[in-house]
């Protein structure tokens, strides 16, 4: 078992290696999960409600209907409504019916909700920054391989 692992779980030993590697895993997403949802929360924002915001800010100016923003969430959200709802109701989104099929709703972000994350955007990049001191450009695009690998089937 790695040094930093048993330190931070104060254990000796780990039913092998993919117990180790599930351990890691969990440790370092839960420390960035932290840092970001502190960073949304200094914000008055969640960590799903950010997500939403930086999906729509890519499908501009046409937005994305629910079951389309739900499908692009970083987790999975049990009830993207209601994501949608309350950032609506502090303006950071509106949704229009769809010209194509009017029981269709469309959600897109506004001026309000680009600003947000305008003022986010520094301080997610100081959360990017700190993977970069850490790791080089190989390891992360290693990282990033194995990762998917991890996941890829579970699609």
């Amino acid at each position: 078992m790695g040094e930093t692992l048993r330190k931070r779980l104060l254990m000796n030993r780990s039913r092998g290696p993919a117990h180790e590697a599930v351990l890691n895993l969990l440790v370092a997403a839960g420390q960035l999960r932290e840092r970001l949802d502190t960073l949304c929360a200094k914000h008055d924002i969640t960590n799903g409600q950010y997500n939403v915001l930086r999906i729509l800010r890519g499908a501009q100016p046409d937005g994305y209907a629910r079951c389309d923003i739900a499908r692009r969430m970083i987790e999975r959200a049990p009830d993207v409504t209601r994501l949608i709802d309350r950032l609506e109701a502090r303006g950071f989104v509106e949704r229009d019916r769809s010209n194509e099929d009017r029981r269709r709703s469309v959600t897109r972000i506004t001026v309000a909700g680009l600003e947000l994350l305008e003022r986010m955007q520094a301080e997610m990049e100081t959360i990017d920054r700190t993977i970069d001191r850490r790791l080089s450009e190989a390891e992360m695009l290693e990282l990033s391989r194995l990762l998917e690998k991890m996941y890829a089937s579970e699609d």
